[in-house]
This record gives structure tokens, C-alpha cells and sequence, in this order.
């Protein structure tokens, strides 16, 4: 079973979404999912930019009412 872990990066503008997501991921093992939610539209550039520079994989990507959903999946070489 995938381990699913959260991320609360709500109100967090450019960088500091990418910064706490590379903090979070550092402690998450290969396959491991992690969710983001924030509120910064430039989200949806920049974690999938961080994503291909650190070779994990983004899953899902979506805007919802109040807020955005990232969903990612570590890769650890």
C-alpha cells in the first residue's frame, strides 16, 4: 500500500511552497505520494519545474474552488 503524506501550503507565496515540499520530501521513501494544497496560482508551474529538475513525478495537478490540489510521487534513484 502507497503511503499518502499531506501538505498545508496554503497562504505560502513563490517560494516557500517548494521550499517546505523539499523539506517534507527529503523524510519519504520511494513511492510515497504527497499532497499538496495550496493557494499561490504559481504552484502549478513551479512544483511541476521542481518535479522534473528533482526527477519525481507529478500525479495530479487541479484548481478547485478555494484552492489547488498537487499530488506528486517521490522517485528515489
Amino acid at each position: 500500500m502507497t503511503a499518502v503524506h499531506t501538505l498545508d501550503a496554503r497562504g505560502l507565496l513563490c517560494p516557500l511552497p517548494v521550499i517546505r515540499i523539499q523539506d517534507r520530501v527529503k523524510d519519504l521513501t520511494d513511492g510515497a505520494i504527497l499532497e499538496i494544497t495550496a493557494t499561490d496560482p504559481g504552484v502549478m508551474q513551479d512544483i511541476p519545474a521542481w518535479c522534473r529538475v528533482h526527477g519525481h513525478r507529478v500525479l495530479d495537478c487541479e484548481e478547485r474552488a478555494d484552492d489547488i490540489l498537487v499530488r506528486i510521487e517521490v522517485v528515489r534513484e
